[in-house]
């Protein structure tokens, strides 16, 4: 996948990257892994706040860009500028659009051309891909 090739500002080792984040993080975000469907607590939070890289702190999403997608995962229509980058993801034997972190390249999850105005994208995310901060 070309994102493993490209350089971003924060480079790690996958042996640093699996000593900071659990498990399941390292393979969603550093291996292009998925979660299953629903099993994210951030798909139902509503709250005014936050959505950040799990891997390095990066704001990706604001709150108000959110909506329920009915997908079982969190979903956007617009990321904050500059905050993240895409690639073409070829498996599955279909071509989508993968969304990582423009900082670190963390793996996010795949936009696609069905989401609500004004952009008409639904950025479809890995909850564990991301923390949530809420605005205090």
């Amino acid at each position: 996948m070309a994102a493993q090739n490209e350089l971003f500002p924060i480079q790690k080792t996958d042996a640093e990257w699996q000593t900071e984040l659990s498990p399941e993080a390292f393979k969603v975000l550093r291996k292009h892994g998925t979660e299953r469907a629903g099993t994210s607590p951030l798909d139902k939070i509503y709250d005014v706040g936050t959505y950040s890289c799990a891997g390095c702190g990066t704001p990706l999403f604001l709150a108000d860009t959110k909506f329920n997608s009915g997908t079982g995962w969190p979903s956007f229509f617009l990321p904050i500028d500059g905050a993240v980058e895409t690639t073409v993801d070829r498996t599955l034997f279909m071509s989508r659009t993968e969304v990582h972190c423009a900082k670190c390249g963390g793996h996010l999850g795949h936009v696609f051309n069905d989401g609500p105005k004004p952009t008409g994208l639904r950025y479809c995310m890995n909850g564990i891909s991301m923390d949530f901060t809420p605005q205090a």
